[in-house]
């Protein structure tokens, strides 16, 4: 009896408390069941960090500087955040769609246009145009950039295209760059009282309605409608067709051919009046220079005169000049190999050479 207690009992101890084990540093080793709970535990708090991480990014709004961000709530626009920064927004219920705030470039196809006086021409431009409205902007072309510039493409070449069939193909060409230059004459032509002021030719630059500016003028009501402002439409290259060019070559020869020949006979007409006025000034100069020279002569003459009276109103000096005056007829009278001379008595050399005088 006492045997089958201590068995009996021995089974309840062994049931009510299981073994112990132990590691070989002495330390308790974990059974299976713990092992389950701890794993079970972290996968959980893992699980709810990605959900968490999910969560909040997909509640997250970041807005660049360059940036409009449209918040939609099963598609209906509820906000529009326009200041760049961090917002927030209910996950999974609102989205995001993002519209360009910048200034976007659209380089438009060239186009062919044909002027008021039927001349083709291609032009190639460009546009300069940002988002102004991003609500209108969503609600006319769909946040769709593409759908922004088909809409900017058929405006600006309507726009081209009328303006520059109301103008003429020089005027196109001169009205380019808002600027044409002309020249202006500052004076006349003046020979009178022998002095020759030419015509002075000077270029003045004036002010003109650019090419720009008048397709700009055409463009209404964009920013009414889609919410976006075109800032700029300009042209990058205006051409010819190939076809028109060696005809217009032709014209632009010719033209110039014919402004040349109209300064050559503009020169040689200015050269021809300068050659008159200046034959006349040199017929003037040497008409007061030999009358200049007579007045000299006279005036010598005079002085000469005065000499020779002087010379006769004295005696002595008469004598000598008459004896001067005999030895020069002399010495005329004496030519080639005749050194002989030949004098009668009454003589007035002969009476000098005398003494009788």
């Amino acid at each position: 009896m006492d045997y089958n207690y201590n068995q009996n009992t021995n089974q309840t101890n062994n049931t009510s408390a299981p073994f112990e084990h132990f590691n070989s540093d002495g330390t308790k080793k974990k059974n299976k069941k713990d092992k389950k709970k701890g794993s079970g535990f972290g996968l959980t708090a893992v699980l709810i960090a990605i959900v968490a991480i999910i969560v909040l990014s997909n509640s997250m709004v970041v807005t660049k500087q360059n940036q409009f961000k449209l918040v939609r709530q099963f598609g209906r626009v509820q906000r529009v955040v326009t200041q760049s920064g961090l917002s927030f927004k209910i996950p999974f219920v609102e989205s995001v769609d993002t519209i360009p705030k910048e200034l976007l470039l659209y380089d438009l196809p060239a186009s062919d246009v044909i002027t008021s006086d039927k001349k083709t021409m291609i032009l190639d431009s460009y546009v300069l145009w940002h988002v102004t409205d991003p609500l209108k902007f969503a609600q006319t072309l769909s946040c769709s950039v593409n759908n922004a510039e088909g809409r900017i493409d058929a405006i600006v070449y309507n726009a081209t295209k009328n303006t520059i069939s109301n103008m003429k193909q020089d005027e196109v060409i001169r009205s380019r760059d808002g600027k044409m230059t002309i020249t202006v004459d500052e004076s006349e032509s003046d020979v009178t009282n022998n002095n020759l002021v030419l015509s002075e030719e000077v270029q003045e630059v004036i002010e003109i309605t650019s090419l720009t500016e008048e397709i700009m003028a055409q463009i209404n009501h964009v920013e009414e409608q889609y919410g976006i402002e075109i800032v700029v439409v300009d042209v990058k290259k205006l051409d010819l067709p190939d076809d028109n060019k060696q005809a217009v070559y032709a014209r632009m020869i010719s033209e110039r051919e014919n402004i040349a020949a109209q300064y050559t006979a503009e020169g040689k007409s200015e050269a021809k009046m300068i050659e008159n006025t200046t034959d006349k000034e040199v017929s003037i100069m040497l008409s007061d220079a030999q009358a200049k020279a007579e007045a000299t002569i006279a005036e010598g003459e005079a002085e000469y005169m005065r000499i020779l009276s002087d010379a006769y109103a004295n005696p002595e000096k008469m004598d000598f000049y008459s004896f001067v005056r005999a030895l020069d007829a002399v010495k005329a009278s004496i030519t080639g190999n005749n050194k002989t001379v030949i004098l009668s008595d009454d003589s007035p050399v002969a009476q000098i050479f005398n003494g009788q005088y």
